[in-house]
């Protein structure tokens, strides 16, 4: 019942939409809260060609308006306060990954001289001034968004984070007794003078500036790391709090502060003057020279080693620190003025993540859910019965409210499966302690025949990927570390059984990572079949990743890079011909990105034909909408809730003979070009529907997390209709259950 109402109330927006070719927009229907669609009026025709800028939006710039609607996330009151200090952890750490990425490449461009545009005809340099704007704006409102209101609202409602100053005696008492036994053994004090050269500052590491006086009155120079082997915060008893009140729940103070109380214990005879907080930044987009590289996974860590020591993009301090201090950082940084981001208040939060998870007071966290798993599934407890599901029917799975359970539950059945023969995968980003890769070792081990593909260079996890490696070769797994210049980015697994006298090819496919614990936190599509075609393509892919291959087409997959591009304009294209003959030309896309500059002008030349195009599109967009003649039957919709939206979708409405295709690429040129990514068909007539009604339909529908993208390239939320609730697309998955 609950699918059927949550089709039912997508299947009435896509109705109302082929009855109409005037512009749309989204609200809630107020009696059933079902998604409907509002006609608006349509732009006036262009009047002049527009520029580059006026075309694309800068890819850069979107990125960090995505951090921008993070950031709102954190400054909405109506999330549960954990929540909310949990979205500034994400929007710290991704702008961690924003400097050690993005702005290490242009800085890159700059020191060379390339001069080469952007797609909206930006120069490197420009790029960077409006980045250090736009970051330092979001990282000061952050700062004050947490010294304001949600330290304040946190100590309120029990869970206190003190400044050192603030403890009471008891408190500093315990905390000297904490930092003798577990902080100061592991601190290196480390020396700069004439005789000890500046000491390397290791990226992301949260370090003190210190300056003492020794015996002879001569001031000198000490930098202090604080280790990040221990927690960010320490925990303190609040049953010692000065103020007394009672109701407190739990107590933190900053283990910087901590250190810098007793400075005294590391410089024995000397006199601490003064110590400043700092936070270095370092370019850790190394470059795998594959060319020249005898073994990838050799250089694959050694370019890790070498990320520690990449050139410095960044440098966070806070205001007090005095000119003096400041200078010797700089100098020996060799950062510019550009580089540095002044702030009021602890630095770098990203790793407040990890705290949280141990706060209990699940009163101000969203109520936890329980995934559920589909009927067909629902019936295979037993191994082979997972078989039998599979032979009856494709089957969809809609994480996270759908269970991750039923892919490692297909992967442990197929490693103690007498009559499975091999299993193929590749493995993009796992995690650690993958029960994943446990199953495979333990497919190894009942004697199947384990064929893995662990690409070694998915940014910031190529240390676990190279752990895996290691482990998967050594119990004889024969592991490939992908193609030359290409990472493999598709989610595939293939298992060959042997049933009847028959070889049977059995297949996952997916938007996401083989990674149980982000299926839990990301929104993604899985997908089990048994296809004859999409067993035969699969295979054939294998055979591209690990062998020779020329293949340039498959029979249903698109593939990136032989294939995807091509078929995909071929199929947009396919849309603007049946609007010509008197179709109603409809695309909805749903991706994390879109850059590519010929996907964006297809789009457009859809738009300009009067194809109307959806597209929901999580972070990164340069497509501009609205300009007239060119992109006003575009919307561009991205939500940003409790689950990272990272499903790629893409749904054609093909003369009321729809289509759909699911998978790991987004539109992207690396994704497009420089990857081998995997689109999959849906061709069960029921699924298609359950895609376009029971997904696209109630995430175009969202008015309490959606934000619509304006021409100008600013993001405005969507407001539900006067006197109706906002509607949650996140909420309501999570109340009607799974597909």
């Amino acid at each position: 019942m609950a699918t059927t109402r949550r089709i039912r109330a997508g299947e009435r927006r896509f109705r109302e939409a082929e009855t109409s070719s005037e512009k749309y927009a989204a609200h809630s229907e107020p009696e059933e809260g079902r998604p409907v669609l509002v006609a608006r009026d349509p732009l006036p025709p262009a009047a002049t060609s527009p520029s580059r800028r006026d075309l694309y939006i800068n890819r850069e710039i979107s990125l960090l308006e995505f951090q921008r609607r993070v950031l709102e996330e954190a400054k909405d009151p109506a999330m549960p306060l954990l929540e909310r200090l949990k979205f500034v952890a994400i929007l710290h750490s991704n702008l961690d990954e924003f400097f050690m990425v993005r702005v290490a490449g242009l800085k890159k461009q700059l020191s060379a001289g390339v001069r080469e545009q952007s797609v909206d005809a930006m120069l490197p340099d420009e790029q960077l001034n409006q980045i250090r704007d736009l970051a330092l704006t979001l990282l000061t409102e952050c700062g004050a968004l947490l010294r304001d209101e949600l330290l304040p609202r946190l100590r309120e409602n029990g869970v206190v984070i003190y400044d050192y100053v603030d403890l009471s005696g008891a408190q500093r008492e315990a905390a000297r007794v904490y930092f003798e036994e577990a902080i100061f053994p592991v601190l290196t004090p480390l020396a700069f003078d004439p005789g000890r050269p500046f000491p390397h500052i290791s990226n992301l590491s949260l370090n003190l500036a210190v300056l003492i006086e020794d015996r002879g009155a001569e001031r000198r120079f000490a930098r202090i790391k604080v280790p990040g082997s221990l927690p960010r915060l320490l925990p303190v008893d609040v049953t010692a709090d000065r103020d007394g009140k009672s109701g407190k729940t739990h107590g933190f103070v900053w283990i910087e502060q901590v250190v810098a109380a007793h400075l005294d214990s590391l410089f024995p005879g000397m006199r601490v003057l003064e110590s400043h907080p700092f936070r270095v930044t370092r370019d850790a987009d190394t470059l795998i020279q594959e060319l020249e590289a005898g073994d990838l996974l050799e250089s694959v860590e050694a370019s890790l080693r070498q990320r520690r020591f990449g050139t410095v993009v960044g440098l966070s301090l806070n205001k007090g620190m005095p000119a003096h201090i400041r200078q010797i950082l700089t100098e020996n940084l060799e950062v510019s003025n550009r580089d540095i981001y002044v702030l009021q208040g602890p630095l770098g939060l990203g790793n407040l993540m990890g705290v949280i998870g141990k706060i209990d007071r699940f009163d101000l966290k969203d109520k936890p859910f329980r995934p559920s798993t589909p009927l067909a599934l629902r019936q295979a407890e037993r191994a082979p019965d997972i078989w039998k599901a599979i032979r009856s029917n494709d089957i969809l799975l809609h994480h996270p409210y759908d269970s991750f359970g039923p892919v490692l539950h297909l992967l442990e059945s197929a490693a103690r499966d007498p009559q499975v023969l091999a299993i193929k995968m590749t493995l993009y980003r796992v995690g650690r302690n993958s029960p994943v890769v446990r199953a495979l070792l333990d497919a190894r081990e009942h004697g199947k025949q384990v064929a893995v593909l662990v690409e070694l260079k998915a940014r910031f996890d190529e240390e676990s990927n190279v752990e895996w490696a290691k482990m998967l070769e050594a119990t004889g797994v024969h592991v490939i570390y992908g193609l030359l210049g290409l990472k493999t980015h598709s989610k595939t697994t293939l298992i060959v059984r042997e049933e009847e006298s028959r070889i049977r090819r059995y297949v996952h496919l997916a938007s996401g990572n083989y990674n149980a614990v982000t299926a839990n936190l990301y929104t993604d599509i899985g997908f089990f079949t048994c296809d004859t075609d999409i067993g035969a393509d699969v295979t054939d892919l294998f055979n591209y990743l690990t062998g020779y291959s020329a293949k340039a087409d498959y029979r249903k997959l698109l593939v990136a890079p032989i294939n995807l591009r091509a078929r995909m304009a071929e199929l947009i294209r396919r849309e603007i011909a049946h609007q010509q003959h008197g179709e109603r030309g409809h695309l909805v896309f749903k991706m994390n990105a879109l850059v590519d500059e010929q996907m964006i002008n297809v789009l457009y030349e859809a738009s300009a034909a009067g194809v109307r195009v959806d597209l929901i599109v999580r972070g990164m967009c340069s497509l501009r909408p609205g300009i007239p003649g060119l992109s006003e039957n575009i919307t561009v919709t991205s939500i940003v809730g409790r689950f990272l939206e990272h499903s790629r979708i893409y749904w054609f409405r093909n003369a009321g003979k729809e289509e759909v295709f699911i998978g790991s690429a987004d539109l992207m040129t690396r994704n497009i070009d420089h990857r081998v990514e995997v689109l999959f068909p849906v061709e069960n007539a029921a699924l298609t529907r359950q895609v376009r009604d029971g997904i696209l339909a109630i995430q175009l529908a969202d008015t309490a997390k959606a934000r619509r993208l304006s021409g100008a390239g600013s993001y405005e939320r969507v407001r539900p209709a006067e006197g109706q609730e906002p509607f949650s697309s996140q909420a309501w998955f999570l109340r009607q259950g799974a597909l």
